[in-house]
């Protein structure tokens, strides 16, 4: 528990967490406010439970950004030789960073999303907008990125331990999660099918209820994963580089 509350502490020592969870209740209260409002040509509100929640996905990335700092700041004051003495076990300093990240984008998200369900639901007046928490799909599309977030986390915090530099690690992860699988769709043939099963996407695929055009399973249809593959998907990749991680801290130099 000391450790925990040690990771805590230095997690919050500096602005930038401040900064970066405002920032994703920002995004998520503007896009809610946008889909509360929107119209479609018939004149009905295009609002939905899935788009109430389009602007968590750019949280996540914020987020992200925020756990991979959180690894590689200690890199760049030096900070991490402090917590290795006073630690010797890394994979304790890890796990402890890791849990306090985990715990943070749960509630996060949880919060985040809550209020743009919440907003979107008051401004979308037309009896039209399926805005409703009556099945386990509303629930998993609103409080679905509370499951994202923390996962997330995890792969932010393996790519800043194994990088360690901020530009870098930021870089790699806004890449990956933006560009990079995009562009395997390209790809004659196989391209959808191989991206609708690549992290990030298949991430989606949890949160999204078939209410909103924009989903991913309007992009791939029956070809992507059901809801619990997608999360499954996403947290084998988490595991996966975490405990690269793990083994890479271990062996490294801090």
């Amino acid at each position: 528990m000391t450790l925990l509350a040690v990771e805590r502490i230095k997690l919050f020592s500096t602005r930038s967490p401040y900064w970066c969870l405002a920032i994703i209740l920002a995004v998520a209260l503007l896009f809610a406010l946008l889909m509360g409002l929107i119209t479609e040509p018939d004149g009905h509100q295009a609002a939905s439970n899935a788009s109430s929640q389009v602007g968590l996905q750019m949280g996540m990335m914020v987020f992200m950004v925020l756990a991979a700092l959180a690894m590689t700041t200690e890199y760049r004051f030096g900070t991490i030789r402090a917590s290795f003495l006073a630690v010797p076990r890394r994979a304790n300093v890890l796990l402890a960073k890791t849990a306090v990240l985990v715990v943070l984008g749960a509630v996060t998200a949880a919060v985040c999303s809550l209020a743009a369900f919440v907003l979107t639901k008051v401004l979308a007046t037309s009896p039209a907008s399926p805005l409703a928490l009556d099945t386990g799909a509303d629930w998993r599309a609103v409080l679905g990125n509370a499951a994202l977030f923390p996962i997330a986390a995890v792969i932010a915090v393996s790519v800043g331990t194994l990088i360690r530099h901020s530009a870098g690690a930021i870089a790699l992860l806004l890449v990956w999660a933006m560009l990079l699988e995009n562009l395997v769709m390209l790809i004659p043939r196989v391209g959808q099918d191989i991206t609708a099963w690549l992290p990030f996407h298949a991430a989606n695929a949890f949160t999204a209820d078939g209410s909103f055009s924009g989903g991913p399973n309007a992009t791939f249809g029956s070809a992507g994963p059901t809801p619990m593959q997608g999360l499954l998907v996403f947290i084998g990749t988490a595991v996966v580089l975490w405990l690269i991680a793990l083994v890479v801290l271990k062996r490294r130099d801090a």
